[in-house]
């Protein structure tokens, strides 16, 4: 007598833990399901600015990663160092990328428009990596850019082009509130090798322990 195939099971609402569309789903099992922020395009060299970019493993554990941008100025007068920018993406801590198409395209018009390098950082997202992985990460990307002040790092695009004397932090969102983390303990730990200039904080996401202003009349489930 022949046995029937077990039947495929799939994931229905019943196997969800938590439910945080339009972002992310946590599965009973562990399993996430983003639901935004994963797609991804390769580095390039943009032929509308002239903008170049490139790929880098800062560390290989944990795995940080980040993806460098250079104007095209770098090419016109290879002499000249720029102001470096360096990026921590939005995303609520859970989704996006350095890598992703947004991100990629916003970066590399910011590059071209403000003539600066960037290195634009890949940390680890919650809820498999929580929180202060992704502060973590972003500090030793930090830390690896100030490995490069004499300009004998190991990326030659900043020993080349990267003025570490004027230095910004940016972000968008979660990457807004690892940007002003990040300016925080750079103030209070004197890193050698990068002088911050300034932050840009753009949408900052921050939250307390307790509720203010709209958050008191926000639904619970909304928060």
């Amino acid at each position: 007598m022949s046995s029937l195939p077990s039947p495929v099971r799939t994931m229905s609402n019943e196997d969800l833990a938590h439910d945080f569309s339009p972002m992310i789903k946590v599965y009973k099992d562990g399993r996430v399901e983003r639901l935004a922020g994963t797609d991804r395009v390769p580095p390039s060299t943009n032929p509308e600015n002239g903008v170049q970019s490139k790929d880098v493993v800062i560390s290989q554990e944990p795995a940080i990663s980040a993806r460098i941008f250079i104007p095209k100025t770098t090419t016109d007068s290879p002499q000249t160092k720029l102001p470096l920018l360096i990026y921590f993406h939005g995303g609520g801590f859970s989704i996006e990328s350095p890598f992703s198409p947004a991100y990629h395209s916003y970066v590399n018009t910011l590059v071209s428009e403000a003539n600066v390098v960037a290195v634009s950082v890949d940390y680890r997202l919650v809820p498999e990596h929580p929180l202060p992985a992704a502060y973590d990460d972003s500090w030793a990307a930090i830390k690896w850019v100030a490995s490069h002040f004499d300009g004998n790092g190991s990326e030659d695009w900043l020993n080349r082009f990267a003025d570490l004397q004027r230095v910004f932090f940016a972000g968008d969102s979660a990457g807004a509130n690892i940007t002003h983390n990040m300016a925080v303990k750079l103030g209070c730990e004197r890193l050698v090798g990068v002088k911050l200039v300034g932050i840009v904080l753009v949408h900052p996401y921050f939250w307390g322990t307790e509720p203010v202003g709209a958050e008191l009349t926000t639904p619970v489930l909304t928060m």
